[in-house]
């Protein structure tokens, strides 16, 4: 993978040699290959790029081969190691050199290109590496045959070159199914759309279908654009795009999500995004730039990458001078030379420079497959020291709904009764409270209607008639006002306010009824998630306005040990760079556009419950579901990734340690000695083995 590539011209991409494919929009960010303009979410894209190296390697590799076997029965060495002569030719030698010059120019020349940019820009690697090993090689061999007539090497640059191109072949193969994740949210969209015009269903292009139009989707067909249902009534899978695998059911003024599937009813819908404006186009969009971002990590790999590569340059200068003048062998020169070349192509910085960008490929495709969108891979890296996430307490612990909690009767009235009161009179209201009362009547089957002449008391609560009576529903002053006496229930709902409950008068004009307490409703699986937080070692944190017996209740029950309250919207960040004192990392979960600049100064910003809004900028990672395991998903998720990495490094790291030596003929006097296509054969391994290693992340996804 070589996204950094970047130019402004037609050219070569340095990494491969391939033709780079130009954008249709220059202002597009011009990656290695042809990068998805956006304008469609199916124009083609690094993938694309990856199976046009992938068949360019491939169609190298078969032309090399048809002229590597007339080189190898020509050459004298194999035919005497199969105990076969050829007749004598004519010209053998020129012969020979005809036929490895068109293997190592042809077959070469990627890595020729290769070379040649990563000279001018200093930033050395396995193309150059590639490059002076055949060069040399072939080199010595055109000198040997047209200068001092002596032992050449086309036989086996031949087959280096053979060996490398079959590597590379094998590589882009590997290496582009780490797009796949990708590749399929692309293909989500439909090609063809139901288009409501004048009345009569037209079928067209997605693309050609606008902001405002109307398309009919049939069961069991794709949502080919973002809108809003206008007529219809059907369950949609979006599994796809948020990683919820229950069907969600969709009626009039619901949004829809171009990509997710209708079952079992026909929608007409209005469309509200269309192309790059897309929800999918978005987290398209989001993944691709994520890719190009790099953790620290990688940037070592990078600098270890570029130090091998003049190391195992100087390695092979060290080897040809060693076997040629420490410690001849009876072949002389040509023994020291391809011990020399077996050194300089054993080398692999490519499997360094794989090792992480393969991974993170996989893993951002993955996660968004699950909703987890990462738009920054930095954030990975930070993951793994995480010591707090901070979790605003509204919306993101809780549901942001109110509930009713308990209710402590004061009269002899049944409860039931009294219920159909308060609900018949908050029936008017639309406040959060009243909601929770209604809810609650409606949770117990109990009928209620509007009550009559009803008022609202600014901030206190209302006023109506029900069956006849005058029924109040509201706050301890609004009792007062119309002279109740509330004192005398202080010790009776004492319990209440320590538990910082929001309360709830209720009363006729005579007498007070009851009062009923109502709190945030915990999310159900708050509980779970953060107990998973808290055994990976990381400690969770509450921040909330709310009182502290407010706090404290709700810390209680999900077992938060730590928590800050009475905190002000703007004092948020406060409390952030408070913990980040020390050195310590903090992790910020919010809503993403009311916690924005705690989210920023955080460490790690993760915007939950995104949904259809994914370009989230204040956040590095964004949860599209409103689901608190999915944050937990995140930090395991961050640490397999990171394992991964480091196994890949570690891989290639060991690899290099070992290989050098073994190339330089360190085993020579026990019989082993490695020949130089060999080498090429471990290199392009090497690298292969770092991809299938980024692959097992999809093992035990879920």
């Amino acid at each position: 993978m070589h996204p950094e590539i970047k130019q402004e011209k037609p050219g070569m991409c340095p990494e491969c040699g391939m033709n780079l494919v130009p954008l249709k929009d220059k202002k597009a960010d011009m990656n290695h290959g042809a990068h998805m303009t956006m304008s469609s979410p199916k124009e083609g894209g690094h993938e694309n790029h990856h199976a046009m190296m992938e068949a360019d390697f491939r169609s190298r590799f078969f032309i090399a081969l048809i002229f590597t076997l007339p080189v190898l029965s020509l050459s004298p060495t194999i035919q005497q190691w199969v105990g076969f002569v050829m007749p004598t030719i004519p010209g053998n030698d020129y012969w020979l050199f005809l036929l490895a010059s068109i293997i190592a120019l042809y077959g070469g020349w990627p890595f020729y290109t290769g070379a040649v940019h990563e000279l001018k820009s200093r930033n050395y690697g396995m193309m150059t590496l590639v490059a002076v090993a055949v060069m040399a090689g072939y080199l010595f061999s055109v000198a040997s045959t047209f200068i001092f007539k002596g032992m050449d090497f086309y036989w086996e640059i031949s087959t280096l070159v053979l060996v490398l191109l079959f590597g590379h072949w094998m590589e882009m193969r590997a290496v582009r199914g780490t797009g796949g994740a990708l590749k399929e949210l692309v293909k989500l969209i439909p090609a063809v759309a139901h288009l409501i015009k004048d009345g009569i269903v037209v079928d067209v292009p997605t693309d050609n279908v606008r902001q405002g139009e109307k398309v009919l989707v049939k069961p069991g067909e794709k949502v080919p654009v973002d809108g809003v249902v206008v007529s219809g009534q059907s369950s949609v899978n979006e599994a796809m795009i948020t990683g919820e695998s229950k069907p969600v059911f969709k009626r009039a003024q619901d949004k829809v999500i171009g990509g997710t599937i209708n079952f079992d009813g026909s929608l007409t819908i209005e469309a509200t995004n269309t192309g790059a404006e897309s929800v999918l186009a978005h987290i398209v969009k989001l993944i691709s730039e994520a890719q190009t971002t790099k953790p620290p990590v990688q940037k070592l790999a990078d600098k270890a990458a570029n130090y091998l590569t003049l190391a195992a340059i100087l390695g092979g200068t060290i080897t040809f001078v060693f076997w040629t003048f420490v410690f001849p062998q009876p072949e002389g020169i040509v023994f020291a030379l391809t011990l020399a070349i077996t050194v300089v192509v054993i080398a692999c910085p490519h499997a360094l420079g794989l090792a992480i960008p393969t991974v993170t490929t996989i893993a951002s495709s993955l996660a968004a497959r699950h909703g987890i969108l990462i738009k920054d891979m930095r954030a990975l890296e930070i993951a793994k020291k995480i010591n707090y996430i901070v979790f605003d307490k509204t919306g993101t612990l809780t549901k942001g709904e109110f509930v009713v909690t308990e209710m402590v009767n004061l009269s002899d009235r049944s409860e039931a009764d009294i219920i159909r009161f308060a609900a018949s009179v908050e029936s008017n209201s639309l406040h959060s409270l009243a909601l929770a009362i209604t809810k609650e009547a409606a949770g117990r089957g109990i009928s209620f209607g509007p009550a009559d002449n009803f008022r609202s008391v600014a901030g206190k609560g209302g006023i109506g008639e029900v069956f006849g009576e005058t029924v109040l529903v509201g706050s301890e002053s609004l009792m007062q006002e119309n002279n109740l006496d509330t004192t005398r229930f202080e010790e009776k709902i004492a319990e209440l306010n320590s538990k910082g409950r929001s309360i709830a008068w209720i009363a006729t004009s005579k007498e007070v009824l009851a009062v009923i307490g109502l709190a945030d409703e915990i999310r159900p699986e708050a509980k779970d998630a953060l107990r998973g937080i808290k055994n990976l070692g990381i400690t969770p944190v509450m921040l909330t306005g709310d009182t502290d017996e407010a706090a404290l209740e709700v810390a209680k029950t999900l077992g938060i040990e730590k928590f800050f309250a009475k905190v002000l919207p703007e004092n948020k960040v406060d409390r952030v760079k408070e913990l980040q004192q020390g050195g310590r990392i903090v992790a910020m979960v919010g809503d993403g556009i009311n916690d924005a600049p705690s989210l920023t100064q955080a460490d790690i910003g993760i915007a939950i419950g995104a949904g259809t809004d994914v370009a989230i900028e204040s956040a590095d990672i964004v949860l599209i579901k409103n689901n608190l395991n999915d944050v937990l998903a995140f930090i395991k998720l961050s640490r397999r990734i990171m394992s991964k990495m480091t196994q890949n490094l570690v891989w290639a790291a060991g690899y290099n340690i070992f290989a050098i030596p073994l190339a330089a003929g360190v085993l020579y006097p026990w019989g082993i000695l490695l020949r130089p296509e060999w080498g090429a054969l471990l290199m392009s391994l090497s690298s292969v083995i770092v991809v299938i290693n980024a692959f097992t992340l999809k093992i035990n996804e879920n």
